[in-house]
């Protein structure tokens, strides 16, 4: 193999690149965010936020359920990017769209369908948004004229990444606790990358919500509560109310008394979201990454019979690979009880003498309701 030789660059090439170079401003970033495929950017300072005694005085009520991550070590660093990016100035906050042109889980009625939740549809978002990230950051660094330090955040992070993105003019946190843009709705994924820059900070959103309930009066188990603030109510998710929480964070075991609100769905809930009046003229995600990998509203039937290996081998790169095998089926036998159909029985009696425990005793609770002998 020829090496080939080695040409010194001339001065008037670094010249003419050092010209190319320059000090990056808000607008720069903000830019080329939306070059790089993330329609919502803005920047916000990357001081600690009030916002952290509201999520302390969630979690000191017990409302994270067992979402120990959130509980932890880390609970502390939420509120001061400091903890995780030493001398951060400033915080790029983007949104990616993922909303696709299919109908909402309140459009469906059938007995025998599932739901899972839109988001997690595709591919995995948190490879989607770090990938799209690292582009950016790449960009910065080939323009500007100063070296920086940044790290990308992607969900996983300990950040309150709604109340920054809030304070970087992408949208308010609406009731429903999501992050909501005015013009467009709240079918974003939301990432950041933390940059030891001095930027000029966006100003904070709006909130719009006004008297509006609808996302509290649709929550099914009532998981949306509010807390008495001075400045007025504030609202929070309990999760040991939520349908997300059951169906994606919950170990092995449903409590009883929690398994009839989860409905029809087998993975997450957009009930909140699909009766928000943002979210009538949401737009189209153009990414086909985001296109669901099965129908949606599958058959419930058609997921009871998914094996272990095919679990893993469809929802490979899928956020759905988050509940696991036993929790997935776990939530199918839950749907399959609560909908009423005797159809089912013959898939629970299966299931019911299962060699996993969880499931064979989830399938029992199943038939059982299907026989009206539980609520």
């Amino acid at each position: 193999m020829r090496c080939g030789r080695w040409r010194p660059v001339s001065g008037m090439a670094l010249e003419a690149e050092e010209r190319t170079r320059r000090t990056l401003r808000a607008a720069d970033v903000k830019a080329i965010a939306r070059e790089h495929g993330f329609p919502l950017a803005g920047i916000a300072a990357a001081s600690p936020l009030a916002d952290a005694e509201r999520y302390g005085a969630w979690v000191d009520r017990g409302m994270a359920g067992a979402m120990g991550y959130l509980t932890d070590h880390r609970r502390d660093k939420r509120g001061d990017p400091a903890t995780l990016l030493p001398g951060v100035r400033s915080i790029l906050c983007v949104g990616l769209l993922y909303n696709t042109a299919h109908p909402c889980s309140t459009s469906f009625s059938q007995a025998d369908r599932a739901w899972i939740s839109r988001y997690a549809w595709g591919e995995d978002y948190h490879q989607i948004l770090a990938e799209g990230l690292r582009s950016v950051e790449a960009h910065l660094r080939e323009i500007s004229s100063e070296s920086f330090d940044a790290k990308i955040c992607v969900d996983t992070a300990p950040i309150l990444e709604r109340s920054y993105a809030r304070q970087a003019g992408l949208g308010w946190i609406g009731k429903n606790t999501c992050l909501i843009h005015e013009p467009t709705g709240s079918w974003y994924f939301l990432g950041e990358l933390l940059l030891s820059l001095e930027l000029e900070p966006d100003t904070p959103a709006q909130d719009r919500c006004g008297s509006c309930r609808r996302c509290i009066d649709a929550c099914p188990t009532g998981a949306i509560v509010p807390r008495k603030s001075p400045d007025g109510d504030r609202y929070f998710v309990d999760a040991r109310a939520c349908i997300s929480y059951y169906t994606i964070e919950k170990k092995n075991e449903i409590p009883e008394e929690a398994r009839v609100g989860n409905g029809w769905h087998v993975f997450g809930c957009d009930i909140c979201q699909d009766v928000c009046p943002w979210n009538r003229r949401a737009p189209i995600t153009g990414d086909a990454r985001f296109e669901p990998l099965l129908p949606p509203a599958p058959p419930l039937e058609r997921l009871a019979a998914i094996t272990e290996a095919e679990f893993r081998e469809l929802f490979v790169n899928s956020p759905v690979s988050r509940s696991k095998y036993k929790g997935f089926i776990r939530n199918v036998i839950v749907a399959m009880g609560n909908s009423g159909s005797p159809e089912f029985r013959t898939v629970l009696e299966r299931l019911a003498s299962h060699s996993d425990e969880t499931i064979a005793r989830h399938a029992a609770w199943a038939l059982a309701r299907l026989r009206g002998e539980a609520t």
